[in-house]
Order: C-alpha cells, then structure tokens, then sequence
C-alpha cells in the first residue's frame, strides 16, 4: 500500500495548499491561434482518452504525443475521471505545456480554485469531516485567507524545532535501515521512509508525539496511505494489470466509508494531542474547531505526508540513476560545510551547500511532487505560450502536466536529462524563477491572495537536510536501480 500511495499522489493533482507570480505578459506581437485538438464524439471521446491516459500510453506520452499531433504545447483534450459512473464531471480540458502558458495559472486574477484541485472531480466532503477545506477554496472565499493564515501561523512556529526534529527521526530511520540491511542484506525503506515522515510532521505540525499512542505510532502513516489512496483512485494510473485496473480502479469513486474508522482515529489523535493548535485556529483565526480540525488533518495528511511521501523516494531515485559520481560531489561539499557527523546539521548550514540545494530543485524539476494542475478562467483572455496566442473562454479548465512543463526547452536546456548542478551559480538563480513545483514559481512567496504552498521553503530546505544527512552520515550508499531497495551503506570515516 505505502508503495501504491507514493505511486498515487506522484501522479495526483495540487497536493499542496497552494501562488501568484507577477501577471503573464500580455501578447502584442505573437499570431492569434484557434486552439487546436479537440474533445471528440459525446462519451466516445472521453472514454478514448481515458483508455489512452490510464492504459495505452500513460500520462507523459499521453501528452507528448498530443503535442506532436497538434503540433501545440497548448491544445484541447479529455483528461480522466469520466463515463461511466463520473456524469457530473466534465473532462474537457485546455492543456497548458510550456513555461509561458502554464504560468496562467498562478494569476488569481484570470483563474479560480474552487474545487479544481484534482480536475472537475472532487471527492466527497466526508473525507474531509463535511469540510471543505482549503485545498479546494477559491482566493476569493473569505474562508481561504483564514485557513491560509493559520497554516503559515503553524509552520512559522514549528520553525524552532522543524530542523532538530528532522535530525532526530533521520536518526532512527536510518538505524532500522542499517538494521535491515544486517539482517537481510538490503533495505526497502519505505515503511521506515514514512513512519519518520509522519512522526517528524506530527510533532512540528501538530504538537504531538505519535508514540502517545501506540496504535497511532505504528499504524497511522497506513491509515493515512488508505485515505489518500481512496480519495486519488480515480484519477491516477497505479500500474495494476488491465483491464482490472479500469474497470475497478477507475470507473467509480470508492466511497468514505471503508476508511472512515481510520480517519476517526486520527481525528481524535489530532483533536486530544494538537488540542493547542486548534485551540489558536479557533481563537486567533475565528475558525470553527470542526474547521480547524479538519485543516490541520489534510495539510498533516494530504499536503505534508502526502507530497513527501513521493518527494523522497525521488531523491533516492536520482541518486541510484546518477552515473556522474554525484554522491562524491555531494559528499565533498557537506563535508566541507559542515564537517563530520559530530557538527549539527540546521537549515542555515544547509543553505550554504549550493551543490545539495541544486540537486533537490533539479529533483524537482523532473519529478514534481504535484505533477497536474488545474484553473477555471474567470473571464475571457488571451493566453500566450512561447509563438501563440490562444483565446480562453471564461468557464474553461485549463491543465498543466508539470513534468512536461519543467522540461520546456525553451528554458531549460538539455532539458530531458537530471543536470545535478543546473541550479548554481547565477544562471542557476535566475532558472529558479522557472521552477514552479509548489503551484508558483520557486521564487514566489505564499501568501493569503494566492495557492502558493505554504510550505514550498520548508520543503525545499527539509530535502536538503535529508541529503546532507545522508552524505554526513555516509561515505557512500548503493541502491538497486531495479528494485529501489538500499543493498549497502559505508559508514563515513
């Protein structure tokens, strides 16, 4: 399940509370262009696609091959969930692929969020105890800028203890994987992976040790993978063998019920051990503490645990595909920085290892955590890629598959392949603009007027800390590039 659910939410939409950069440019210059593609016959298109996205050929060539069809990064198409048990959706969609079209959808002037966070389909609210809850709310809502404040409020207080926090369940994590190499000669890691996810967001989000409650400690990161999986089933290709995967995975949206024990049980975690959190939401942001709650249970769980359960077996990932010597590069300068395993590892020292932090962004680069986002035009306009200008009619959802967009060559060059040191020195910098994983440019700041992620900062620099640790920790570490499993470790010396 856990290896399912990191599957899942790599392939979900807006996993992140998320983002307003400056305005695109509006064209002066560039031809007026009828947006090509199209959505075909009533039922027949849509499923056609479908079958294409989830069985045929996958999300990456889906797109790809559309783009060489209508010879367009911005073209209409169908994107799932649809017929036969999904009649209220609408999967027309118009898809944005490169850097200049795709960042239409940080003006919160031209588009809106409301419930777009996954498409035009949203789960039932049940998941979210009858709560919609930020992730789904539009700028314009007075509620979101409430919500919003009191995530920013959380993370800003959990800054204290986040770093020292992570070191320390890094710590134990990395124990059990040596453990299990002993043992067993290799490491899947991805049990351990997420109880140190969910025990080091727990206590710096919610104020809790998971180890208060048994039950809690040793099975509420599996909890969490069930209520993910349920809610993202419908919309992303999970590798099972067809036509099965269609016909059970796809056809229908699995209803709250089979986790609702779950969910519950981590609710009352929550409600009893981050009584001081909602307690705040309630009184400084004039949330409802069934508001409140809720929030906090979906950036603890689909935001937070959600998004780095994909992010860090990214970084793995790229590290057991490197044939450049990237771990002796990355290795030299922590320890340069910072020394041995003996000096303490904070967000400030890790800020001073450009190496490790132009890794993490080229990670995510190419494997953004939050591969689909989604918009609603708010009202006519042009919208301009790199040689066009395309009509949008208000109403209309627009689409951007992130790893695609991030591969623009017209800004990234050699942009298929992982360049460890892409994001250095000043040319480096000014890519960062470009990077837009986190629902906004790299750059850009989270604030209550936009759907940037709160925690794009936290995130980038807790990913550093992860791969700083590894190096301090290790000379070396071998991972099977066919299995993923860690097969060895060489202690630093």
């Amino acid at each position: 399940m856990s290896a399912m659910i990191a599957k899942m939410m790599s392939t979900s939409s807006g996993t992140s509370l998320s983002s307003t950069t400056s305005p695109p440019p509006q064209p002066t210059s560039l031809p007026v262009r009828t947006i090509p593609g199209g959505y075909g016959w009533p039922l027949l298109g849509p499923i056609s696609d479908r079958l294409d996205y989830f069985w045929f050929q996958g999300p990456e060539t889906f797109f790809r091959k559309r783009i060489e069809k209508n010879k367009s990064r911005v073209f209409r198409t169908n994107v799932p969930p649809t017929f036969p048990l999904f009649l209220g959706v609408d999967p027309n969609v118009v898809a944005v692929l490169d850097v200049k079209s795709f960042s239409h959808l940080f003006d919160m002037d031209l588009v809106e969020k409301k419930n777009t966070l996954i498409g035009d389909f949203m789960p039932s609210v049940k998941f979210t105890g009858d709560v919609r809850v930020c992730a789904y709310l539009d700028t314009s809502e007075p509620q979101h800028s409430q919500v919003k404040n009191f995530a920013m409020d959380i993370l800003k207080r959990s800054s204290t203890i986040w770093a020292s926090t992570v070191i320390s369940k890094l710590d134990t994590m990395w124990d059990t994987i040596e453990s299990d190499i002993s043992k067993s000669g290799s490491s899947t890691y991805l049990t351990s992976l997420q109880q140190f996810i969910f025990s080091f967001l727990t206590r710096c989000l919610v104020g809790a040790d998971p180890s208060s409650s048994p039950e809690i400690a040793e099975s509420g990161y599996a909890m969490l993978n069930r209520w993910l999986a349920l809610q993202l089933l419908p919309t992303v290709k999970v590798g099972l063998l067809q036509p099965l995967e269609e016909i059970f995975l796809h056809s229908f949206a699995y209803p709250f019920l089979l986790v609702q024990f779950d969910y519950n049980k981590l609710v009352k975690f929550v409600e009893k051990e981050g009584k001081e959190v909602i307690e705040r939401g309630e009184s400084e942001f004039k949330l409802s503490s069934q508001d409140a709650i809720h929030n906090l249970m979906f950036i603890l769980g689909f935001n937070a645990f959600g998004g780095f359960s994909v992010f860090f077996p990214s970084l793995f990932t790229a590290i057991a595909n490197d044939e450049t010597g990237i771990q002796e590069k990355l290795r030299k300068e922590v320890r340069e920085k910072c020394g041995s395993s003996d000096s303490p590892l904070s967000f400030d020292s890790v800020k001073e290892m450009e190496l490790v932090q132009s890794f993490v962004y080229e990670t995510l680069r190419l494997n953004p955590p939050v591969p689909l986002q989604y918009g609603r035009a708010r009202r006519d306009f042009k919208l301009s890629s790199h040689d066009s200008v395309y009509e949008i009619k208000k109403g209309e959802l627009l689409c951007g598959y992130q790893p695609l967009v991030m591969r623009d060559p017209e800004v990234f060059d050699d942009p298929e392949t992982f360049v460890a040191d892409r994001f250095t020195k000043e040319k480096g910098k000014e890519l960062l603009s470009y990077l837009f994983w986190s629902n906004g440019p790299q750059t850009g700041s989270p604030t209550e007027s936009n759907k940037q992620c709160v925690a794009k900062d936290y995130v980038t620099l807790t990913a550093s800390l992860f791969v700083a640790y590894l190096f301090q920790r290790y000379d070396s570490i071998t991972i099977d590039s066919s299995s993923g499993a860690i097969t060895a470790v060489q202690k630093a010396k």
